[in-house]
Formats: C-alpha cells, sequence, structure tokens
C-alpha cells in the first residue's frame, strides 16, 4: 500500500485554493485543511476579547487560552473556536485584513504551526494556507501555487459576499485583496511566496472543475498516486 501524500497549496487571498483543495482532497479521499481558517479563528478571538495584536503578553495569553479544533462533515471545513462553529463568522471583510495582520506575528505563527505539522504529519491531507511549502511543510510530497489576477479575485470575492447578502462595492472589495496580497507577502515571519520547487497554477480564466482536473492529472503524471 502506497503512503499517503502531503499535498501543499499556497497562493494569494481569491485564488481559489480553498474550493480547489477541499475538492481534490474529497475526490483522493484524503483529509482538507484550511491553514488560513485557523489564522481567521484566531483573529476572530482577538477581536472578540479586545485583545491588543501588537502588545506581545495579550498573545501570548491569547495562545495559551485558545482552543481551535478543525473537522470535515459531507465534504464541507467546519471550524471551531472555544467549542463554538465558527465556520462563517470568520469569512468578514473586517476577520479578513485582521487575520492578516495578526498573522504575521510570529507567536501566532509559532503556535500555529506546531497544530498544522501535528494535524498533517501522517500524510494523506491537502493543506492550503500561504506557507505550507515553504515553512509548514517544505518537504511536502507535491506543492502548487494557486494564483489569479487581483481583478478576477475581486469579482469572487464581490460575487460571493452579494451572495450572501452584504453590501459591498466590487472596487473595494478589489482594494482590499490587494492590500492583503501586500501585507502577506511583505510581513517578516513566513511571508507569501511560492516555495522554489512549487508548481504555479493560474485559476484566471478556469473553473474550478478545470483547476482541479488539472491538478489531479499532475500529481497522477509524478506517478505518485
Amino acid at each position: 500500500m502506497k503512503r499517503k501524500l502531503i499535498i501543499a497549496i499556497d497562493g494569494p487571498s481569491g485564488s481559489g485554493k480553498s474550493t480547489v483543495s477541499r475538492i481534490l482532497a474529497k475526490k483522493l479521499d484524503y483529509t482538507y485543511l484550511d491553514t488560513g481558517a485557523m489564522y481567521r479563528a484566531v483573529a476572530l478571538s482577538a477581536a472578540e476579547k479586545n485583545v491588543d495584536i501588537d502588545d506581545e503578553k495579550s498573545l501570548r495569553k491569547l495562545c495559551s487560552e485558545i482552543d481551535i479544533s478543525v473537522d470535515t462533515k459531507n465534504g464541507s471545513f467546519l471550524i471551531s473556536l472555544d467549542g463554538k462553529d465558527v465556520t462563517e463568522a470568520i469569512r468578514s471583510p473586517n476577520i479578513s485584513l485582521l487575520a492578516s495582520s495578526i498573522s504575521a506575528k510570529k507567536i501566532i505563527r509559532d503556535t500555529m504551526l506546531r497544530l498544522q505539522r501535528k494535524i498533517g504529519e501522517r500524510g494523506g491531507i491537502v493543506m492550503e494556507g500561504r506557507d505550507i511549502g515553504t515553512v509548514v511543510f517544505p518537504n511536502a510530497d507535491i506543492k502548487f501555487y494557486l494564483y489569479a489576477s487581483a481583478e478576477e479575485r475581486g469579482k469572487r470575492r464581490y460575487t460571493e459576499l452579494k451572495a450572501k447578502g452584504e453590501k459591498v462595492t466590487l472596487k473595494h472589495i478589489t482594494s482590499e485583496i490587494v492590500k492583503r496580497d501586500r501585507n502577506d507577502s511583505s510581513r517578516e515571519y513566513a511571508p507569501l511566496k511560492p516555495a522554489k520547487d512549487a508548481i504555479h497554477i493560474d485559476s484566471t480564466n478556469n473553473t474550478v472543475e478545470e483547476v482541479v482536473e488539472r491538478l489531479s492529472e499532475i500529481i497522477k503524471r509524478v506517478g505518485r498516486m
């Protein structure tokens, strides 16, 4: 029986990582882990507790007390914070921006890194985020870097939020995405960047199904499954 793989999928916000990774994991009968959701959960906890994210002592206290758990149910990724389902609550634009800021803090990244490695060390996992192939699992069996133009990512996020009834503008959402790209790429610890051996996938003009199929073909082609 072949050893199950560790598959890393990195990329900027709105590139389709979450959807593609979730579907790919289901297709492979692997576990799916959205690491970005973990940082969003930390951001939500910080916001609810009015934690000063620039105060190291406060962040250490937050990390020592926080309880984050993940699960997959009927193909959907679920995340709980201190025993409460926050899968939807962490997806607001404000929490997204706060997550970008809080994920730049070393104490936060170190805490999440230990948890992420513990979850994925046995293999059989599709893990997505911004530093999976570079920091979390630099020896992952296969690494992908999924990206799309800022304009396309803005349209996707705008459509998603409008469908939820939120009052947003395409211009504002696209601007927020560009801002997050800048924050994620310039942070001191584990910045967003493709691993040197990552396979780059441009999803700008492709459907989710087309991207999943392309990734599946690459995994088969490298002869590891």
